[in-house]
């Protein structure tokens, strides 16, 4: 038993001296590279993105957080791979056979693999056309939510009841991006045939610049919320359009206070909020 313990312990320390060294350093020295290269490309990354005017600095950054993101992600992937066949070639395996057959498995896969190409191809000028980011609220074709991932390959979103929604970039036929720059709150409200349309009118600026002036809504709102036009003569009511803008994300909770306040505004001032009602003449027998 001593005499297996020896040779054992003559064939692994000579081993772990020359290769098993060389195994560690490369180890490091990928960690070491990789923790470089990153700061390198987020740096790259924060200097080369030129600024929208229109943008606003919290758009800028989820921008500049996907790209740094993508980026690492397939610089992580390359030195592992680089340091896997490095560590292989150490242990004593031949890693010439790994990388033909590699090549053959790469080539039928390349037969079969076109949508995965058309996939990551439209996902790169999604990312450098700066189409959506992280954060951002999208809608694509019918499927809206907030976009929670994006790879080169697929656009992860959550929608408003929690489900997660994976879309492959090559399926994106018309994306809408509801966050970008700059919201609207964009509102049609029915008012009587009765009602005098100058105070209707007073009343829901009135609303929109209390409601802009307010502390806690004050830094959401671009432009308050105004009177635009009579949209609409409908059966029951005479619809009228108000628009105003926000900050991105903010519309909807912009949009929810006004409803309230211009509520309470109309019972206050006596403006009727009609609903369809149908009158039924009935024949006299």
């Amino acid at each position: 038993m001593e005499i297996k313990f020896k040779e054992w312990g003559e064939m692994i320390i000579p081993w772990l001296i020359t290769h098993g060294i060389r195994i560690v350093i490369i180890i490091i020295a990928a960690f070491l590279l990789n923790q470089l290269l990153s700061r390198i490309i987020t740096k790259t990354v924060r200097v080369a993105i030129v600024k929208h005017e229109t943008g606003s600095p919290e758009g800028e950054t989820r921008r500049e957080n996907t790209l740094i993101r993508i980026f690492n992600g397939a610089l992580r992937i390359a030195l592992l791979t680089i340091a896997l066949l490095m560590v292989l070639q150490e242990t004593g395996l031949e890693i010439a056979p790994i990388l033909a057959g590699a090549g053959i498995v790469g080539l039928a896969l390349g037969f079969g693999g076109q949508y995965l190409i058309r996939d990551i191809i439209t996902g790169l000028f999604i990312i450098l056309e700066n189409q959506y980011r992280i954060g951002d609220v999208i809608n694509v074709d019918g499927t809206g939510g907030s976009v929670e991932d994006i790879s080169l390959r697929m656009t992860t979103l959550r929608d408003i009841s929690g489900t997660v929604h994976h879309i492959p970039h090559g399926e994106i036929k018309r994306v809408s991006n509801l966050s970008k720059g700059f919201a609207r709150v964009n509102l049609d409200i029915g008012i009587s045939y009765n009602s005098n349309l100058e105070k209707v009118i007073r009343v829901v600026n009135d609303t929109g610049i209390e409601l802009a002036g307010d502390p806690a809504y004050k830094e959401f709102i671009i432009s308050p919320p105004r009177f635009l036009r009579v949209n609409e003569f409908a059966d029951s009511a005479i619809i009228i359009k108000i628009l105003g803008d926000t900050i991105p994300l903010k519309q909807w909770e912009i949009t929810g206070e006004l409803r309230k306040r211009l509520k309470i505004a109309f019972d206050k001032e006596g403006i009727e909020i009609p609903f369809p009602q149908r009158v039924i003449h009935q024949p006299k027998s």
